[in-house]
């Protein structure tokens, strides 16, 4: 018997992703339901490549009639409706940063913290929500990992070079409405950015807190401590970049143990969800370009930090569409079936 699966916003580009990485997998699904506003109601949308859902409004969908459900149609939406669907004994999957920080929701990366996933049930005393990390978070632990387990990871200095699609279809319309206009004199209006984002880079994501790091940084630190270890300090400066989809990192990481190139780039290697592409040559790295449309996080450049004791530096790139929102939900939504997990109260 399979699963009764809602995606809520599915008309966004990472619902439509989950619609998409759904099908891919196989994920075993007896029935699928598409949610979004209700101006998107009746409208039909694509669920892998022969069938097609006719799209619900989320206002008036009885959660009673689905086990999982997948969310990505933002934080108040979330806060408004993934309590709701819990009570009604659906196990929610939510990919925004509504419940990420709460003690009674767990926040997974299932390559990293599988086991994070027991307890979070209401017949346990959860509230059947599970969160999903922020796209630059994901793609960084999944790296993270089986360095920490082997070398003791204490101090990441991370910079990223974040794709447009994170902030949504209207920032990707906008880089591409700039960028044709900037080549036939158009005045450039920024709308969905502070500032221009064609031909570009804006070192702000989220909102400036009071020390300064925006809240974009805050998430990476705060939830690479939750998913992997409260010890690890990290500091992050993260950047919007003229690309459409894939976030790129440079990192760079100091261990309480000694650590080589050779063990970092064999352990990274056997790593689950990783692959290393790292040629010393031209074209011997991935780019965003590369990554775009797959699951796997890329490593490339690896090398020793001559500047810390037990220092090494590494470039991560990954579909933040896909691992940093889609992917792992999805993933999530393979553990809970995979477990035999159900919301249902007792």
């Amino acid at each position: 018997m399979g699963y009764r699966v809602a995606v809520v916003g599915a008309t966004g580009a990472v619902g439509r992703e989950m619609l998409q990485t759904l099908a891919e997998r196989k994920f075993p699904a007896d029935k699928v339901y598409a949610l979004a506003s209700s101006n998107s109601s009746g409208k039909e949308i694509s669920y892998g490549e022969d069938v097609t859902l006719k799209i619900q409004s989320l206002d008036s969908f009885d959660f009673t009639q689905v086990d999982i459900a997948l969310f990505s149609a933002g934080g108040d939406i979330s806060k408004k409706f993934g309590p709701k669907a819990g009570d009604a004994g659906c196990i929610v999957i939510d990919n925004s940063s509504a419940f990420r920080m709460d003690e009674d929701v767990p926040l997974i990366v299932p390559e990293v913290n599988a086991d994070a996933v027991d307890g979070f049930l209401v017949s346990k005393g959860g509230r059947n929500i599970i969160a999903n990390p922020n796209c630059s978070t994901a793609q960084l632990v999944v790296a993270l990992k089986p360095l920490h387990d082997n070398f003791k990871v204490k101090r990441v200095v991370v910079s990223t070079y974040q794709a447009v699609s994170g902030a949504g279809r209207p920032a990707m319309d906008e880089l591409f409405n700039q960028t044709k206009g900037i080549f036939v004199n158009d005045e450039v209006r920024p709308e969905k950015f502070t500032k221009q984002i064609a031909f570009n880079a804006i070192p702000h994501i989220d909102v400036f807190m009071d020390d300064g790091a925006t809240k974009e940084e805050w998430k990476m630190t705060a939830e690479t401590k939750k998913i992997l270890d409260p010890a690890i300090e990290l500091v992050a400066t993260c950047v919007r970049i003229p690309v459409f989809i894939g976030h790129s990192e440079a990192v760079f990481i100091e261990t309480e143990k000694p650590i080589s190139e050779a063990e970092a780039r064999q352990l990274l290697r056997e790593a689950d969800g990783v692959v290393v592409i790292d040629h010393r040559a031209d074209e011997g790295y991935v780019t965003p370009i590369e990554c775009a449309g797959e699951d796997a996080v890329y490593i490339s450049r690896i090398r020793r930090d001559p500047s810390v004791d037990n220092g090494l530096v590494f470039w991560c790139v990954s579909d933040n569409l896909r691992k940093g929102a889609a992917l792992n939900s999805v993933q999530i939504a393979e553990l809970v079936a995979a477990r035999g997990l159900s919301g249902s109260k007792p």
